[in-house]
């Protein structure tokens, strides 16, 4: 199967403390480490863990953080395919706190693919699904080349702009920057799916069923629920590549959203196909 990613790299520093500190406080952390991260790189990982394999359609500054990114995700299993920049590649602060819960303060503009970038977009001819973080209008179209294309409305402009069919469009009920207008596209998606955490979620699609699905348990505590949405979305598209029906596609992006949170960092415990 194969299967990419197009959109965008972060390098977060991560420190796990007690609680977020308020303003003027200062926090001291239990742990912490740095790693390749964003929405795109997390959905990509996940990807390859469930595939075998992912190419990640990127852009990365062209500084030593890029490179790092880089490296740190081939370690990943993803190939990576990136533009490069002439800007310093996007860091982010991330607090994990005692409940597991993540804090992200993001330093710099992101960096993202565009379709006039030198990469190998024809080869997503033969993708079986794309999941689609970030990029232009033009990376968004050339990600419409697969059979499978799965879109996140935190680009909902992006989204209406292009004016093509998704197979898929994936976001969070408790995140007002993905929230979903149906009224905004002319071109409804296949399916609309909103997540709701510990709760699970709820589906509505295009003939018009709707529905909810529900959360699975974890494999064990929560530890970290960095880059939860972003494997629940990876496992959504992975699903509905391989042709599962909806109810099965949604509860294989709830159980990758479930073994996330169970480990440290995104990468910590991710669901792959062995699991399966």
């Amino acid at each position: 199967m194969k299967v990419a990613v197009v959109g965008h790299v972060e390098w977060i520093e991560f420190g796990r403390v007690d609680r977020v500190p308020s303003a003027g406080d200062i926090a001291h952390a239990t742990d912490f480490w740095e790693e390749a991260g964003g929405g795109g790189s997390v959905a990509a990982v996940q990807l390859a863990r469930l595939a075998g394999s992912c190419t990640l359609y990127t852009a990365l500054g062209d500084d030593g953080t890029g490179e790092w990114a880089r490296r740190d995700l081939e370690r990943l299993g993803v190939r990576v395919e990136a533009a490069t920049r002439n800007a310093p590649t996007r860091r982010a602060l991330t607090f994990v706190d005692a409940d597991g819960e993540r804090t992200i303060t993001t330093l710099g503009e992101r960096l993202q693919p565009s379709a006039a970038d030198h990469l190998p977009w024809n080869e997503l001819e033969h993708a079986d699904a794309v999941y689609f973080s970030a990029g232009n209008v033009g990376a968004l179209l050339e990600a419409r080349r697969a059979r499978i294309l799965v879109a996140t409305s935190r680009e909902m402009d992006l989204l209406v702009e292009a004016d093509i069919h998704l197979d898929a469009v994936v976001g969070s009920l408790r995140d007002p920057a993905e929230d979903y207008d149906p009224a905004a596209l002319s071109r409804p998606p296949d399916v609309v799916v909103r997540t709701d955490g510990a709760r699970g979620g709820w589906f509505e699609t295009a003939e018009g069923r709707s529905g909810s699905y529900e959360a699975v348990p974890p494999p064990g505590p929560v530890v970290d629920t960095y880059g939860t949405g972003d494997c629940f979305a990876a496992g959504l598209t992975f699903a509905l590549g391989t042709g599962m029906r909806l109810q099965q596609a949604l509860e294989l992006g709830a159980r990758c959203g479930a073994w996330c949170v169970s480990g440290s960092g995104p990468y910590g415990r991710m669901l792959s196909a062995a699991d399966l």
